[in-house]
Order: structure tokens, then C-alpha cells, then sequence
């Protein structure tokens, strides 16, 4: 039987956690298995409620300092959007407030309170839709066609995130590549400096496309306003240097 909705609505803060493995070239997205109701045993995004005496960008950062042991400044994250639906927690009245957090490190993951497990997940990109993957988890993304509407109105899949974090995901997506030619922060998850190769790479999965089209000179051209040289890259070969960058807009 289905019980009421609650008339006092509950203020979560969610987080979108990125990162990236220089090692495999992948963007990554931090996902952890839940280990209690209502949402036992499912993946999802890192979750906090609102405490009475902090903001909400407070709470974000303090959400990533409790799950990953990360101290992040505050240029480190941004507000994505506010999640209302009412269809969005069964038999509760919850408000998600979201946040993306651009992770300059990958740290070792322990699963803390509440989880029982702790991943990251692998954007990897399909014909329409964009797949989070980790060995042999595989979560599908929310096709481009479908609007948050209609989100709603589907019956989630068996291997589906929790709540609606997959609609928060695909939005989060959606964001960054937007941004690709204004403003990319993504690119934060680089570290305070990069290379154009390294920014490509990111690039690439986002724009769905092998790296090895997207050509330096032209991506130089294109991109160079976002971007201030900092030096040049530390190299163990006898060849030039790579020139590393930082975002003009951090500063």
C-alpha cells in the first residue's frame, strides 16, 4: 500500500564527482552502492541531507571531504540545478539540490556510512546517449531524445541508478559539453595545469568522437582564448616539451 507523501520536503545535496585517469584516458564519474532504504543495494550518486546550520555549497564540499577525504577549494565545484519532481523518491517528499565537483586527484576509495560499495565509473560514450561503466557494471544513460518528462513517466529499468540520478547525469552531461567552447571547467579535473593533448582527450569523450580527429593545430586555434600558458611539462624523453595551460577563467 502506498503511504503518504510527506508534506515537509526533504533538502538533499547530491553530488556529481569527476575525475580523470591519465592512465586509460577515461573521464570518470563516482558512483557508490547503497546499504539502506529505500534505496538498498542500488548505485547512485554521493548524497547528504541539508544540515540546518550550513548552505548548500557548504554542504557540497563537505560531502566530498566526508566520502573521499578531499579538501577542495570552492572554485572546485558548481551548482547544476534543483530536482522537484514528486515522482522522484517514492513515498517521500524529496528535494535534490545538485552539484558538479571537478576532482583535481583520483584518491583511493573506501566505502563509507551507508555504502557498500564505491566505484568509478567510466563516461563512455554511445550514438545517443552516454554509458557509465566499471568492469562488469554497466549502467545505460538516458537517450538525448528523452525529455525530463518523460523521465519520469517510464518505469526505470531493473539495472537502473537510484532515484533519478540518471536524468541528474545525463543533465550534468549536458552541461559540460554545452560549455566545451566558454567555459571548461570540466577541464578542472586535469589538475591546475595541462596539455592540449590531455584537453583533447576530454574533449573527445564528450564530443563523442575518437581523439584522433580532433587536430592540435586546429583545436589550438579554436580554444586558445579559454586558455593562459603556464610552462612547459615536465618530459623524460629528448624531444620538446609540451606546453601545459590553465584555465583563463580560474585564473
Amino acid at each position: 500500500m502506498t503511504q503518504p507523501v510527506s508534506n515537509r520536503p526533504l533538502i538533499s545535496i547530491t553530488n556529481i564527482i569527476w575525475s580523470f585517469d591519465p592512465v586509460t584516458k577515461q573521464l570518470l564519474i563516482l558512483l557508490l552502492q547503497r546499504n539502506h532504504a529505500p534505496f538498498k543495494e542500488t548505485w547512485g550518486l554521493p548524497t547528504t541531507y541539508l544540515r540546518a546550520d550550513e548552505s548548500a555549497d557548504a554542504a557540497a564540499l563537505r560531502l566530498v571531504r566526508e566520502k573521499l577525504g578531499v579538501q577542495l577549494a570552492q572554485f572546485h565545484t558548481e551548482q547544476l540545478g534543483t530536482f522537484t519532481a514528486v515522482a522522484r523518491v517514492p513515498d517521500e517528499r524529496s528535494l535534490a539540490l545538485t552539484y558538479m565537483v571537478y576532482l583535481p586527484v583520483k584518491p583511493q576509495l573506501v566505502p563509507g556510512y551507508g555504502a557498500r560499495d564505491v566505484r568509478w565509473f567510466a563516461v563512455t560514450p554511445r550514438q545517443d546517449r552516454d554509458d557509465l561503466v566499471a568492469g562488469e557494471l554497466t549502467f545505460k544513460g538516458v537517450a538525448d531524445a528523452v525529455s525530463a518528462a518523460e523521465f519520469y513517466q517510464q518505469t526505470p529499468p531493473v539495472a537502473s541508478l537510484t532515484a533519478d540520478h540518471a536524468l541528474i547525469i545525463k543533465t550534468a552531461l549536458q552541461r559540460v559539453r554545452n560549455r566545451l567552447d566558454y567555459a571548461p571547467t570540466i577541464l578542472l579535473v586535469l589538475g591546475s595545469h595541462f596539455t592540449l593533448k590531455q584537453a583533447r582527450e576530454v574533449y573527445a569523450i564528450l564530443w563523442r568522437r575518437p581523439v584522433t580527429t580532433i587536430d592540435n593545430s586546429n583545436f589550438r586555434k579554436t580554444h586558445a582564448h579559454l586558455f593562459v600558458e603556464a610552462g612547459t611539462a615536465q618530459s623524460h624523453s629528448s624531444g620538446r616539451p609540451a606546453k601545459v595551460y590553465r584555465l583563463k577563467s580560474v585564473g
